[in-house]
């Protein structure tokens, strides 16, 4: 009889409970894809930094990178990570192998091979100062100078490490094996 009541007893808080258990489930689907990075082109973040100065953060990614495609779909998607970077940086997905022509200040650039297979776009190469590795990510000040470039897939709690550094202008008051000894970040 107590095996039956205590069965009863269960599966009675099991329904009572089941609405409960799938609202705080969707709620959470629903929270993460409310925060999405801002994803600007390179040209439009140019010209909207032109007219309100922001950080810049460029992904440099290739399609056929692994990595970029986890990072795009672990980190990136990270509703803190976004909300930061979009909060102090206009965003750009840029790919290294683009086809197309980009003119920035009267300056031009192209891919030089743009039927060929993994060909690198100029300006790929400029802002990674000829070292290509991806995905790397390019953090440039509000007046577009190159403040650093850094390279691989980063875990988000990681991540977080890194934009808060830039984000922060903490790379004005020191290094970053500093600024990382104490960082403490929201992540875990």
């Amino acid at each position: 009889m107590k095996k039956k009541s205590l069965f009863l007893f269960f599966i009675l808080f099991f329904v009572l409970n089941l609405p409960g258990f799938v609202a705080a489930q969707e709620k959470e689907k629903t929270d993460s894809k409310q925060v999405a990075i801002k994803w600007y082109s390179f040209e439009d973040a140019y010209k909207l930094n032109k007219k309100k100065p922001k950080k810049v953060f460029i992904d440099v990614f290739t399609d056929w990178c692994g990595w970029c495609k986890k990072m795009d779909a672990e980190t990136f998607t990270n509703p803190v990570i976004a909300k930061y970077m979009n909060a102090h940086f206009y965003c750009v997905k840029f790919d290294a192998e683009r086809k197309d022509t980009i003119v920035l200040d009267g300056k031009t650039f192209v891919n030089p091979n743009p039927t060929g297979k993994r060909t690198t776009h100029q300006l790929a190469n400029e802002l990674l100062r000829g070292k290509m590795s991806y995905p790397s990510y390019v953090f440039l000040s509000e007046q577009g100078q190159l403040l650093s470039v850094v390279g691989g897939y980063q875990q988000a709690k990681d991540f977080e490490g890194v934009i808060s550094f830039f984000g922060e202008n903490a790379y004005l008051k020191g290094t970053w094996e500093e600024y990382r000894a104490t960082f403490q970040g929201t992540l875990k």
